[in-house]
């Protein structure tokens, strides 16, 4: 049998075996912090109670949608640079690098503005706020997982994180178990993101590689925001449909809604970094497809949304059956209601799958109006179900009420961004049939259909 096992081993080919040893070190990673991460997040909830739960989550949702002007929409653009011109990599990171910083400076600066003007009153939202933003300044090492990407090495990449993730867990544990304030938690996050910054630049040494080599460039600087900018406002966009529905929820009901939501969101989006994972290892081999054959290129990107459709599947109709289930089972009765939500916002993970995926096939073929299109569309439509809903339900359900209308929204805008304009948009119509042929499980069908005609 092991024998059997190595000869199949050996037939497949070393660029796939490079993609499967990067991805099952990157599901290793997301396994470790979903399945310790949950725990000790519904430690916290339990701890914290809805009303200061949510008032944590709201601060961290809040920073996010100034974390995407931050990140300035390089991440893929980084890693294609990298795959397609290696030479130039230590100018990349390097300019990367300084971008990153210089923004993740301004938009901390912003975010503390912004929180002050509209929780001026709140100064323990603000507090939460201000330390939370100052991981903005730090994500800027963040280019250094760019460059692992790149080369499928994200082994360096689980190492550094999970590093600063296992102490900082503890750390947690250790505060709640002192029966720390909230505002220890908010430092806690901060500490988990500087630590793990500083273990990347550690990997990125071990790995044989010199920090003290990159170069700015401030030609190619001038071309990665020329690049970026429309994926900047996209990315934006984006954190605004996934995230303003908190800070929503925050504005127009009350905490304890945001904390029901957070809890409901939790067990939904606690599968995503299957998703993640599979995109961050399949991508260069994508683009490299694109170089060879346009049939080729949307063969590739058929298998990964036929996988990423079978995985949503899998994942949202047992967990329709047993949500209310799973919340009490994992954050307890005072969450009980939690369980409707989750009901309804597991199915928007269909459209993040998609959603992930379809970003490979914008940046590749250079489409970002479109994506910045798409998503503000998505944001905008996010908004202004949120605006509707949350109001109405609130009034007649409460707290749980008011999360229920979010997750409407969420599922909504979700299907509407990263599917139906796919069909509007005449470049992406091919890539809407690719995702139609997943979502029907045509491949599946036509199997069966093959097996039963030969027999």
């Amino acid at each position: 049998m092991l024998r059997y096992l190595t000869a199949k081993i050996q037939q497949i080919s070393p660029g796939l075996r490079k993609i499967i040893s990067n991805f099952g070190w990157l599901f290793a990673d997301r396994v470790l912090r979903m399945g310790v991460g949950l725990i000790v997040t519904a430690w916290l909830a339990r701890y914290l109670q809805p009303e200061q739960f949510g008032i944590l989550n709201y601060a961290i949702a809040f920073t996010g949608l100034f974390g995407t002007i931050a990140a300035l929409g390089l991440d893929q653009i980084v890693v294609r640079n990298i795959v397609s011109e290696p030479a130039t990599k230590d100018e990349t990171l390097g300019t990367a690098f300084a971008l990153k910083l210089c923004s993740g400076l301004a938009t901390f600066f912003l975010a503390t503005v912004t929180i002050f003007f509209l929780k001026p009153d709140d100064l323990q939202a603000r507090a939460l706020t201000a330390i939370i933003a100052a991981c903005l300044v730090f994500d800027s090492l963040n280019v250094i997982d760019f460059y692992f990407q790149a080369k499928v090495q994200s082994k360096y990449t689980v190492w550094a994180r999970n590093t600063a993730f296992i102490i900082i867990t503890l750390v947690r544990i250790a505060l709640i178990q002192s029966q720390a304030p909230l505002i220890a938690f908010a430092w806690a996050v901060l500490a988990e993101v500087g630590l793990g910054a500083l273990t990347l630049a550690i990997a990125y040494k071990i790995s044989g590689e010199n920090m003290l080599q990159w170069r700015i460039n401030f030609t190619q600087a001038k071309a990665l925001l020329k690049e970026s900018w429309p994926l900047i406002l996209s990315n934006l966009a984006i954190m605004v449909y996934l995230r303003i529905d908190m800070v929503m929820l925050g504005q127009l009901a009350d905490e304890p809604s945001v904390g029901i939501y957070s809890s409901a969101i939790r067990l939904s989006e606690v599968w995503n970094f299957i998703g993640i994972a599979i995109v961050s290892s399949v991508t260069p081999s994508i683009v490299e497809a694109k170089k060879t054959s346009e049939e080729l290129y949307y063969q590739r990107f058929q298998k990964l949304f036929n996988l990423m459709a079978l995985l949503s599947y899998s994942i949202a109709i047992p967990i329709t059956f047993l949500s209310s289930f799973l919340v009490v089972l994992v954050f307890g009765s005072d969450y009980a209601s939690a369980g409707e939500v989750l009901r309804i916002h597991i199915w928007a993970g269909l459209f993040t799958f998609f959603g992930w995926s379809k970003g490979v096939w914008i940046v590749t073929e250079g489409y970002t109006l479109f994506s910045l299109f798409a998503t503000s569309s998505g944001a905008v439509m996010n908004i202004l179900l949120n605006w509707w809903l949350i109001p109405e339900f609130y009034r007649h359900n409460g707290a749980t009420g008011a999360a229920m209308a979010a997750a409407i929204a969420t599922v909504i805008s979700y299907a509407f961004t990263d599917y139906i304009l796919c069909f509007i948009y005449p470049p992406a119509r091919k890539l809407a049939g690719v995702m139609t042929r997943a979502i029907t499980l045509s491949y599946l069908l036509n199997k069966i259909q093959t097996r039963k005609t030969f027999r």
